[in-house]
């Protein structure tokens, strides 16, 4: 009979080296790297998504609160101080909310003819005049504003004069609720006591004294196409300068029945 080892080649037998401990001995090379950067990039991510979510969800209850409350400042205000305390320059802040009833219509017409003709019939979001934009932007012409009134609340209110693409898309979110929440009179109430009109120069109260002297509830026709002349640069612009535009402003609220 075969022995047990029969059919088998002799192998030979290793070698253990002297003080072997039975433990294996791991040849140098590369060690698999622990999934650290990954987690903490997945954390990082979670936490600005989260972080995203509650700041954008505070904003929606700020619209929701103005509804009948009046903000006590905005991004811009905040903006314009920080700026001045950066540089070091004195910095005087007009600034007075006064209910729309007690602004002239003639200032609210022609804030409306200047900034956004079809104020009343879009909501939100002008996308005849975006298109504009957009046209003349590529053809190398004047970059035309396509921003609608309640755009420019928005972003007056949480994100300062600052563009960007992160800006743009936050802002697109709110401006619905804003038409929702608020409607278009306490828009346009918000706005005209939000706006910048001059560098320290808060809404059109605090405008009308400095500019005309007088209030915004007496203020004339043809000064109120002056102030609204300047809204889109009012840091560079002076009502007085204004005359050839404001000309076409008082054109446009004569063909919109004003």
């Amino acid at each position: 009979m075969r022995g047990w080892g029969a059919g088998y080649a002799a192998q030979p037998c290793m070698t253990i080296p002297d003080g072997y401990s039975g433990h294996v001995i791991e040849r140098p090379g590369k060690r698999p790297k622990t999934p650290r950067r990954k987690g903490f990039l997945r954390s990082l991510i979670r936490w600005l998504a989260i972080g995203a979510v509650l700041a954008w969800s505070l904003a929606a209850l700020s619209l929701v609160a103005m509804r009948w409350i009046d903000p006590p400042t905005t991004a811009v205000h905040m903006e314009r101080r920080l700026q001045a305390w950066i540089h070091h320059t004195p910095y005087h802040e007009r600034y007075k909310l006064i209910p729309l009833s007690q602004i002239s219509p003639d200032l609210q017409h022609a804030v409306i003819a200047a900034e956004d003709a079809r104020f009343y019939q879009h909501h939100g979001f002008d996308w005849h005049a975006i298109e504009i934009a957009a046209e003349d932007d590529v053809e190398g012409g004047r970059i035309r504003g396509g921003s609608t009134i309640t755009q420019q609340l928005v972003k007056n209110l949480f994100f300062g004069t600052g563009r960007s693409v992160l800006r743009k898309g936050a802002e697109a979110t709110l401006v619905p609720v804003a038409e929702v929440v608020l409607g278009k009179r306490r828009i346009l109430e918000l706005y005209l006591n939000e706006v910048e009109w001059g560098p320290g120069i808060y809404g059109a109260d605090a405008a009308c004294h400095t500019y005309c002297r007088t209030s915004a509830r007496n203020i004339g026709r043809e000064q109120s196409a002056q102030l609204a002349a300047i809204l889109p640069l009012p840091l560079k612009r002076r009502p007085d300068r204004m005359n050839k535009y404001s000309a076409i402003i008082l054109e446009r609220m004569r063909q919109m029945g004003w």
